[in-house]
């Protein structure tokens, strides 16, 4: 994925009708200090989207319904869908003297000074149960939601804590509608009446309000303010007490309970997946669609939201073990993010802009093929087997070279990412691996004219004929015979030059430098790959796993397994992708193990990713975008995002291993 990440947040829409002082017609493009600008925050093409099925409508439908917490900007805000309406609940700090502060929007994982520490309990996959808990400024407090019925309560309970003032801080329940939905809001006495597109819903607020109510509070709607010094509710529907709220809660807390108590051994895996995709998963207005981007930190600093090419298709396989509708909304949308050019992007973003120049790993076919084979939903293949074949077309079209394929990036197609200064660079084609710094790739040669690294790369390889096996396999399901052939004679042809690349004297595949015609000996987890692609005979899968993989000085250890190895200089820096430990990879190599016989390193690589996943999870709630290899944290630096979802891989691996999905 493209690691270039903003950090600023987005304000929330107001209420009511504003004039909008703006130019019909379409304006020239602007020049601003030497630099084009485009004529508007659209890419060019960016209103078009791929046709959906009335299945996929119908799922998207189902999913986008209810109160969650479906607005990306907060996780202390419900909003109910499809009507907008949403409630926010907002903390005010006090001082006497110049301290005030407003907290209106609460992130998970933000890094600023003096931000908000989030820890994130359950989050069902519907909303129905929701529990954090939140410290800023000295302040510390429980949020817990829950459905009863079509209404919505909310408890939110101070905690002990060392506040930095004398004065208790104000607790804020603001509502709104969001989006330029239409609707009304008006505050009546002691409640808040609203009228939407779907009628009336009144919010009421079980509390000690604050007869005077604050009136310089930064929020965009009809508001209730109280000293928060006891627990204070809210609920939608009708009045009710905080013991009423409290009762609703406890029986939505106990219902997912049940529900994660029902996966047997598997529970504890399973409540960590639910609930790092319930906190990622947000509804997109600009697309009417439900998504689960990497983390809400991200999709906030993108524009409203991001999605990664793999990150997306392992967040759709994620959510497979208990949210179907989520699997197949996750897969579908990052393959109707397609280009024109055949390929699923690097990144897709608010405004409809994408790296247009370059794509990611293909690891969309096994992920659709492996969600059909635990839902057997033919309209499923039916909706994605063009998209997946256009794109597996396009990699052998565009990134072949000498036979091999390499990463690329095409700077020339159009439209171009005006602000994206890595496409059509040497570094805009390592970022197409998804590897952003691997040390891998520190001495390979661009060719500017086929626009790949001159590189035949063992990782791609690997994934690439994985992806022609599982695509021919979703054809054979949908009576697609002649691609079935076609895919079948594709991946015959790269796993035969693929086993050019085993070097015996190594015991390993390598990659190979082919501006140089040497060889590679810098070993990453992707050398493993050929597993994957049951491209590796046994013996070769046996010498890879006894020499390399449970060798402690290279990828074996306490902790594993580094994203390159630790024999390797760059293995010390400990930063990103050189040395720390990844979620997919290890799901990869994972999925590889599957396919040999060796059951005893099998179940110990699980149990290994699972032990480090736990590390994290149980002490703070993170589950983060890398780890370190050494001391199996990833609090130890600020580039590993602390609520990444395919994190939640370490665990997944687990959870296969233990027999979950079959």
């Amino acid at each position: 994925m493209c690691r270039q990440a903003m950090r600023g947040l987005l304000g929330w829409g107001v209420l009511g009708v504003a004039l909008c002082g703006c130019l019909w017609g379409k304006p020239a493009a602007a020049q601003t200090g030497g630099k084009t600008l485009a004529d508007s925050r659209w890419a060019p093409g960016a209103e078009k989207t791929a046709p959906v099925s009335a299945e996929y409508r119908q799922v998207q439908e189902r999913l986008a319904r209810g109160w969650n917490t479906w607005a990306v900007n907060s996780v202390t805000t419900e909003v109910l869908l499809p009507e907008g309406l949403a409630i926010h609940l907002g903390l005010k700090h006090n001082s006497t003297e110049f301290q005030d502060a407003f907290l209106g929007d609460v992130l998970i994982g933000r890094l600023d000074k003096g931000a908000e520490q989030v820890t994130p309990g359950p989050h069902a996959w519907d909303g129905s149960y929701t529990d954090l808990r939140v410290a800023w400024k000295g302040h510390s407090w429980r949020v817990q939601s829950a459905r009863t019925g079509s209404d919505l309560v909310m408890l939110a309970t101070p905690l002990e804590s060392k506040p930095v003032s004398a004065l208790p801080p104000t607790l804020v329940v603001s509502v709104n509608f969001l989006w330029n939905r239409p609707g009304t809001v008006e505050r009546r006495g002691d409640f808040i009446a609203t009228r939407g597109s779907g009628g009336d819903v009144a919010v009421y607020c079980a509390c000690a309000a604050d007869r005077r109510d604050y009136a310089d509070i930064p929020v965009s709607g009809p508001y209730f303010s109280a000293d928060f010094t006891a627990p204070v509710g809210v609920s939608t529907g009708k009045r009710r007490t905080l013991d009423e709220i409290r009762a609703a809660i406890e029986r939505q807390h106990a219902a997912y309970r049940q529900s994660v108590a029902a996966a047997g051994k598997s529970a504890p895996i399973f409540d960590a997946i639910e609930t790092t995709l319930g906190w990622d998963t947000i509804y997109e207005p600009a697309g009417e669609r439900v998504i689960s981007p990497v983390s809400r930190v991200w999709s906030v600093g993108w524009g409203g939201y991001v999605l990664f090419d793999w990150d997306t298709f392992f967040a759709a396989t994620m959510a497979g073990i208990g949210d179907r509708d989520l699997a197949y909304a996750n897969a579908m949308e990052i393959l109707r993010e397609e280009t024109p050019q055949g390929f699923v992007p690097n990144y897709a973003r608010s405004g409809g802009w994408k790296s247009f120049d370059r794509s990611e790993p293909p690891v969309g076919a096994i992920t659709v093929l492996g969600l059909y084979q635990q839902y057997h939903d033919r309209w499923f293949l039916e909706d994605t087997f063009e998209p997946l074949l256009k794109w597996n077309r396009w990699w052998a079209a565009q990134r072949d070279i000498d036979g091999y394929l390499a990463w690329g990036s095409d700077g020339s197609t159009e439209p171009q990412n005006l602000d994206d200064r890595s496409r059509g660079t040497r570094a805009g084609a390592i970022l197409e691996s998804g590897l952003d710094n691997s040390p891998m790739y520190d001495d390979t040669t661009y060719d500017a004219q086929k626009h790949v690294l001159e590189f035949a790369d063992v990782g791609l390889m690997s994934m690439y004929i994985a992806d022609c096996d599982a695509l021919a396999g979703i054809a054979d399901a949908i009576g697609r015979q002649n691609e079935a052939k076609e895919l079948r004679a594709r991946g015959t042809r790269y796993r035969a030059k693929l086993a050019t690349l085993w070097n015996g004297k190594a015991g390993i595949f390598l990659n190979k430098d082919l501006h140089t015609g040497e060889w590679s000996t810098r070993l990453s987890p992707t050398n493993f790959y050929p597993m994957l692609a049951k491209a590796a005979t046994p013996e070769q899968a046996r010498t890879m796993i006894e020499k390399h993989l449970l060798n402690p000085g290279e990828f074996w250890g306490e902790w594993i397994m580094p994203s390159i190895a630790r024999d390797d200089p760059a293995f010390h820096d400990q930063n990103y992708w050189r040395g720390r430990i990844w979620g997919p990879m290890n799901y990869l190599v994972y999925l590889g193990l599957e396919n040999y016989d060796d059951a005893e390193t099998r179940r110990e690589f699980a149990q290994k990713s699972y032990a480090l996943f736990l590390k994290e999870w149980t002490q703070n709630g993170h589950v983060h975008e890398n780890y370190n290899a050494l001391l199996g944290s990833g609090d130890d630096v600020t580039n590993s995002d602390r609520f990444y979802h395919w994190g939640a891989l370490l665990g997944y691996v687990e959870y296969l291993e233990e027999g979950g999905g079959k």
